[in-house]
């Protein structure tokens, strides 16, 4: 534990030397990333009570949530948004993120994107996964959460690649999240983080703006905006605040080795 606070008190002091001695680091706008918002135990479960308290620091400390529309259109246009913005994100379309998270996001006036898998909707399953339901889903549309694609069926898109089937998948799940809701879906996620160059094209045929990966990718900047990589946020994060400090600092991903995309 001490050696965990040592190495990141040591990142920081070496971050605020690099900007106040002009070198200028990349800052980067950090996508959070989340999947499900429970009691569970598991790597990608962050508890309602410290999704609450992460939330109350991004408010308390001065960051500033926005869309993921307001970065991409940003990074299109090569202007540089100022330092103590966000971006928040989930992954899958739980029910525990209209259960737990949309209270807090709506307490605090925070946007979000939740990436759906279409064919899951409304599902619940053996191993205790359920998933949103239509209906929550559009009532959440109408209240600044922005549904983006994860696919049908959460295939994965890296390589090999089953052409025919990936880009039903994209398009697939475009088609039938816009039918539900009425509204443009303009944002794809890649199961996994994978994807290739084939699949990538398919995402920017298939009329997204741009797509989101995990750690995979080249641009550790995220100046492609069709493999945005994003932060994975856990319950530890509020238990050391440092940690989730570092990772709205916009230098995280300086820290981070870069990954192959599938």
């Amino acid at each position: 534990m001490r050696k965990i606070f040592l190495v990141l008190s040591l990142v920081i002091i070496f971050l605020v030397t690099f900007y106040f001695f002009g070198l200028s680091p990349k800052y980067t706008v950090p996508i959070l990333m989340y999947h499900n918002i429970g009691h569970e135990a598991g790597s990608f479960y962050v508890s309602p009570e410290n999704f609450a308290k992460q939330m109350e620091y991004i408010k308390k400390h001065g960051y500033e949530v926005i869309t993921l529309d307001e970065l991409v259109e940003s990074t299109k246009d090569k202007k540089p948004l100022k330092r103590n913005k966000v971006v928040i994100t989930f992954d899958d379309g739980y029910k525990d993120n209209f259960e737990y998270a949309y209270p807090i996001l709506k307490k605090y006036g925070f946007p979000a994107t939740i990436f759906i898998i279409t064919d899951f909707a409304g599902k619940s399953f053996e191993n205790g996964k359920e998933f949103l339901s239509w209906d929550q889903i559009i009532l959440m549309s109408r209240d600044r959460i922005s549904l983006g694609s994860h696919t049908k069926t959460h295939l994965n898109l890296g390589q090999p690649i089953d052409e025919k089937a990936a880009l039903e998948e994209i398009t697939g799940s475009k088609r039938a999240i816009e039918q539900q809701i009425n509204m443009p879906v303009n944002y794809f996620c890649y199961p996994s983080g994978a994807f290739c160059q084939a699949s990538k094209k398919m995402v920017m045929d298939a009329g997204y703006k741009g797509a989101v990966t995990t750690n995979r990718g080249e641009d550790r900047f995220n100046r492609n905006i069709f493999e945005l990589k994003r932060i994975k946020v856990t319950n530890s994060d509020t238990v050391k605040p440092l940690s989730f400090q570092v990772k709205l600092s916009g230098y995280y991903n300086i820290l981070r080795q870069e990954k192959k995309p599938y």
